[in-house]
């Protein structure tokens, strides 16, 4: 059995490692269509990350966005949830920072560890080492979707009197709450487990408010792997963000 302590350090250095390795890509696909560097990114950080996994914890269960899905997952006691490469998007866009790298693992119906690097800006944020957000001030900031924003979001900004902030990958726009560069990510409209089991097993890990629209918990290893919505907040603002979504809703 191995200690939680050494699974986050796991998911830390296979984020970093995947990072790393779709920067070489990113450099080796510079003169690529976009889509083309997408394509290759996904490939090759799924790639790198399933073999570790396969190498280092091969009694565990994988759900990657970049996989097949093997159902046994839900009657394991163990399994990682891994986006490779969660911003495809921006990572075939030269110049971008805004995608990142997602590992978490789940245990016994709860996420237990799990890293999110953020390998153009240089930091990977992980359960491992949880870091306290940077006090903020002044308006409400709600970070969004710079390509697909949620009508829902706009409603509670308007609400609210709060500024949105375009960004791209979800596990970016989690970490700009942690690192104080926003309020608050609130999503609605569509995602998976992968997109957000690390970001939000980081961002409790760091004091963080997480759950769903509702107010209800995340819960992940589901047979459907959709979970469309999200909150990730200051916890001093969770009542007022999940009031106003409550209002705008009805």
């Amino acid at each position: 059995m191995t200690d939680l302590l050494d699974d986050a350090r796991l998911a830390r250095d296979l984020a970093t490692q995947a990072g790393r390795l779709l920067l070489t890509v990113g450099a080796e696909l510079a003169f690529a269509s976009p889509a083309t560097r997408g394509e290759q990114g996904d490939r090759r950080a799924h790639g790198h990350i399933a073999a570790t996994l396969a190498r280092e914890r091969p009694r565990d269960a994988v759900l990657s966005e970049e996989g097949v899905d093997d159902l046994t997952r839900l009657s394991a006691d163990r399994v990682w949830i891994v986006d490779p490469l969660d911003g495809t998007r921006e990572f075939g866009e030269a110049g971008r920072v805004d995608w990142a790298v997602h590992v978490a693992l789940w245990q016994a119906g709860e996420l237990v560890a799990g890293a999110v690097a953020l390998p153009a800006q240089t930091r990977t944020f992980s359960t491992a080492e949880p870091v306290e957000p940077p006090p903020t001030g002044g308006a409400l900031r709600l970070v969004v979707s710079r390509s697909r924003p949620a009508p829902l979001v706009a409603r509670v900004a308007q609400r609210l009197g709060a500024d949105l902030v375009p960004l791209g990958s979800a596990g970016a726009k989690a970490m700009s709450v942690l690192q104080g560069q926003s309020d608050a990510y609130v999503h609605s409209g569509g995602m998976y487990e992968w997109d957000s089991a690390a970001p939000v097993a980081v961002a409790k890990a760091s004091g963080l408010h997480a759950s769903r629209t509702d107010g209800s918990p995340l819960v992940y290893n589901q047979r459907d792997p959709y979970l469309p919505d999200l909150v990730i907040c200051r916890p001093e603002l969770a009542d007022l963000l999940l009031t106003a979504i409550a209002d705008v809703s009805r």
